[in-house]
């Protein structure tokens, strides 16, 4: 094939994949529909429903601020509140990736039966995320009303970083989702790799404690990064111009990736499934 047809085809392909994501953004409607039923499901013939979700977050972070900051030695009153929007980002971005590895194969009635635009089904996850995740904020308001002063205007930074991790979860969820429908065996790679990630992100441990060589696992860790736009800006701390520009590196270069990945082989989504 010569290099002006391969450049026609990818073209072409990026087109097509652009296509699908604005007609997925005409159906935002449906997809946050969507994403209402699962949260639902979920929880179907439950009592509390997605209340357990506060309750079960609010008792881990408990639990783990009371051992991990004495194991630590922190004190308590500034480790836990730190721990907390760890913990919390943390579901969600983790959630997001876990999800989306799943999100085509989930949605194989739906593929099978209408044409619709492929990438509702990583919006869907990532809509589904922040509705749980949503259920939380009741947990990370009382840790700021009994542990920390009232945030400032700058607390408002934490809305642009967190619509950056909704961005990448888009991205995310387009690649893994993909790739996992494809090759079965790859789903618990990826929960076997976010589990090694966790304890490399600094979510129960505090970037301060780091010295020396190990200077990388905040600095060159994009977890680390995202985790930071979010919550510093909550805990009254400045937030690197480093954290921002690594983070939105991320993002370009993963979205970079994932319109040619998706556009390459949208089309066969349905005959993987």
């Amino acid at each position: 094939m010569s290099d002006a047809s391969e450049e026609s085809r990818m073209r072409h392909d990026l087109r097509l994949a652009w296509l699908d994501l604005l007609m997925a953004a005409r159906r935002r409607h449906l997809i946050a529909h969507l994403a209402w039923l699962d949260v639902r499901q979920r929880y179907r013939r439950s009592v509390l429903g997605p209340i357990w979700l506060t309750v079960s977050v609010a008792f881990q972070i408990g639990a783990m601020g009371l051992v991990y900051g004495e194991l630590f030695h922190q004190d308590v009153s500034s480790y836990l509140p730190r721990l907390a929007f760890g913990l919390t980002m943390w579901g969600l971005i983790s959630t997001m990736v876990a999800d989306g590895c799943m999100c085509f194969i989930a949605a194989e009635s739906f593929l099978k039966q209408e044409a619709l635009p492929k990438s509702m089904f990583p919006a869907r996850v990532v809509m589904r995320s922040l509705m749980v995740f949503a259920h939380n904020l009741v947990v990370l308001l009382a840790v700021i009303v009994i542990f920390l002063p009232l945030p400032g205007w700058g607390a408002l930074l934490a809305l642009p970083g967190l619509a950056l991790i909704a961005i990448n979860g888009m991205w995310i969820g387009l690649v893994v989702g993909l790739l996992c429908t494809r090759f079965r065996d790859l789903p618990p790679i990826v929960g076997s790799f976010m589990q090694v990630a966790f304890f490399l992100t600094p979510v129960i441990w505090v970037p301060e404690a780091l010295h020396g060589k190990w200077w990388w696992l905040v600095s060159l860790n994009p977890f680390a990064s995202f985790l930071s736009i979010v919550t510093d800006p909550l805990l009254n701390v400045p937030t690197p111009v480093s954290r921002w520009l690594f983070a939105v590196a991320v993002t370009l270069v993963g979205w970079t990736l994932a319109m040619l990945l998706f556009g390459r082989f949208r089309a066969r989504i349905t005959y993987w499934l």
